[in-house]
Order: structure tokens, then sequence, then C-alpha cells
């Protein structure tokens, strides 16, 4: 007896996007070039930056408080950062959960990072850490069964919950 499925058609916009899939191939603009452009704002979902690293809310979240963490230098590994760039990258994805911790006061969180397009990585050419809240039962039925994702909040209000915890620098 097959699955049912739910629809995901939300996702559709991200797979799909000639930026998205350009990316995933090398050959295009890089959104996480441009995103780094932008300024700290709800509106471009720019949360804080540092000298070498900023941080952003993931556009297409798995969960509420899905954030990103991103060196400016479009790098694909971690052996490609300078120290500089290293220590700051670091301490940027420590910053991001202490702040997911005080909005969110989660029961645990996932760090982690997908290097290369076999390993995962949605943009393989820029290297990011994924920072995200979790909570005893957070996937349930929809996740496991559905193939969907229900996000309680918008991004709006995870940028308000998590933008005063980062610090402003």
């Amino acid at each position: 007896m097959p699955l049912e499925r739910f629809s995901a058609a939300w996702r559709e916009q991200y797979v799909t996007s000639d930026d998205v899939v350009a990316n995933a191939h090398g050959d295009g603009t890089c959104v996480f070039c441009s995103l780094a452009e932008e300024r700290v704002s709800s509106d471009t979902g720019v949360l804080w930056r540092g000298e070498h690293t900023y941080v952003a809310l993931n556009a297409f979240p798995y969960g509420s408080g899905h954030l990103l963490v991103l060196p400016y230098r479009h790098v694909a590994a971690l052996t490609d950062l300078d120290d500089d760039e290293y220590r700051e990258f670091s301490l940027t994805v420590r910053r991001a959960a202490r702040a997911l911790e005080t909005a969110y006061g989660a029961d645990g969180m996932n760090i982690g990072m997908n290097l290369g397009s076999a390993a995962g990585a949605g943009i393989p050419k820029h290297l990011h850490a994924h920072a995200l809240p979790r909570w005893h039962g957070d996937t349930n039925f929809m996740t496991t069964i559905g193939e969907v994702r229900v996000l309680p909040e918008s991004l709006a209000s995870t940028w308000n919950k998590v933008h005063d915890g980062l610090g402003i620098e």
C-alpha cells in the first residue's frame, strides 16, 4: 500500500529557483554572497555582522529559529578559511547557539554543516553552518509520515526573537 503524500508546495520556489539550481552546480551568482551585501534587517533576514562572518535566517527553515552562520568570503570548505576567518566563524556558531538558547529555551539544538554536495549541501560552493533549536516531540507525524514541516512562527518573528541575543556590533 503506497503512502500518501502531503504537499510541501511552498518549497517548490526554493528547489526550482534559478539561483539555487545554479549555486548547486557552481555556475551562478551565489545567493549567500548576495546576502552578505545586505544590511542587518528583518526585511533581509540578516541578523548580525562581524568582520569575517555574518548570521542570517534560513529562508526555508526546517524548524523555528533555523539560523545560518556564513563567512563573507566565498569558500567551500573549512580548510579554505584563514585562521582569523575560522576563529570568528567558530565563535559565531557559538554566539548563534547562545542566542537561540536565550530566545527559545529549547530542549536541544542541532549544529552542523554539510560539506559538499555528496554530504547534502544545497549550496556546496559557499561554506555555511546551520543552528536550530529542537524540542522533544518536534518531529511528529507531519514530518515522519507527511514529509511536511509545520512552522509555528514567521521568519520576521524568528528575527525579532534572535536579533537582540546576538548582540549589536
